[in-house]
């Protein structure tokens, strides 16, 4: 089993949402957080809170479809704490749409999915976790660093209508811990780097939160245990997986078991 205190996680997404939960669960177990945004102002308010915790915590700065950015990102966790033993790129974003869009009366296809959204997504969701994944990754492996990478997929990754974008992406996050988990295998490192993912449902952030009440309504009634997934929940089984070392190269639902219908 691997401890949380004095252990590093490079949290990207940090400014809010999931990231932000994750990085308070962990500097409240005596762990050591950089975390990472492309908001300087969310940043500076997370650090704030992350201090008022008690918390050693690293802002930076970070666009993660960016490789220097990427690169700039895992020296600095190097540099300030000496090691990263966590590895989780949350930083995403959605763009939903459907992809045509006919008119009701007509049948005529009227709107599509700009090709700008699609790629928006796809360039942050994915590629952006590919850059901090391999960026932190070749400094755990070159410093000896034993940890986890831990990628966030979705029950999206399952298929949802007017999430194309979205749902390619998460369904790339929960293939990654197998292939990483099989390369590393291969070199021999698979005992001291894992790879997983989490893959929550509707998780109450201040986003879903605030959403519009009726629609937010139907979206519980979805959900067998009644309610959406607070992000504490979310954050420790994130740390879970990390403390147990027999966890690996799978995708953990975090759902409230939550199953999709038929359109998604």
């Amino acid at each position: 089993m691997l401890e949380i205190k004095d252990s590093v996680a490079v949290i990207t997404g940090g400014g809010g949402g999931i990231g932000l939960e994750v990085a308070k669960y962990w500097v409240g177990k005596g762990g050591k957080v950089v975390i990472a945004d492309v908001s300087e102002d969310l940043l500076g308010q997370a650090e704030a809170d992350l201090k008022a915790l008690g918390g050693e915590v690293l802002p930076v700065v970070t666009n993660v479809t960016q490789e220097e950015d990427n690169s700039r990102l895992a020296d600095a966790a190097i540099e300030k704490f000496g090691q990263i033993n966590l590895v989780a790129p949350f930083a995403g974003i959605i763009r939903d749409g459907l992809m045509v869009s006919p008119d009701r009366e007509t049948g005529q296809v009227t709107r599509k999915m700009a090709i700008g959204d699609f790629q928006m997504v796809v360039d942050i969701n994915l590629t952006g976790v590919f850059l901090t994944v391999r960026e932190c990754a070749e400094r755990m492996i070159n410093h000896g660093c034993k940890g986890l990478i831990c990628l966030v997929s979705s029950t999206g990754s399952l298929g949802t209508a007017g999430q194309i974008n979205y749902s390619a992406t998460k369904a790339a996050m929960a293939v990654m811990p197998k292939v990483i988990t099989a390369e590393f295998f291969r070199r021999g490192l698979a005992d001291k780097i894992r790879c997983a993912a989490i893959a929550p449902g509707y998780v109450g952030t201040a986003m879903v939160k605030g959403m519009n009440q009726k629609a937010l309504e139907k979206i519980v009634s979805q959900v067998p245990i009644g309610r959406l997934i607070e992000p504490e929940e979310v954050a420790q089984l994130v740390a879970d997986i990390y403390r147990n070392e027999a966890l690996a190269g799978e995708v953990f639902f975090i759902h409230g078991g939550l199953r999709l219908g038929s359109k998604g």
